[in-house]
């Protein structure tokens, strides 16, 4: 275990709670990247899998939150992304 991995871990899971909030308010995937939480999701489960493997401590559960609030953004991005194209779809038919 190392008090460097987890204060990273910290960190990012002290990010996504807000991100997820902005995402359920905001109502939009405008300036989302998909590409990017996939990147962060595929790395969540790289250190998923070294932890089961090779150093199965305490910071696993830290990864699995983490891994768990990106899921819950990523699919917030999918539902705003439908809501988007919605409004988009109103408004054409509205002019």
């Amino acid at each position: 275990m190392s008090i460097f991995e987890i204060g990273m871990l910290l960190g990012f899971g002290f990010a996504w709670p807000s991100n997820i909030y902005k995402s359920l308010k905001s109502r939009t995937a405008a300036g989302r990247s998909l590409t990017f939480q996939w990147a962060i999701l595929i790395g969540y489960i790289c250190g998923i899998t070294h932890k089961i493997l090779y150093s199965n401590d305490i910071v696993l559960y830290l990864y699995i939150l983490n891994f768990v609030m990106v899921s819950i953004d990523t699919g917030l991005y999918f539902r705003n992304r439908r809501l988007d194209r919605e409004r988009e779809k109103a408004a054409g038919a509205a002019k």
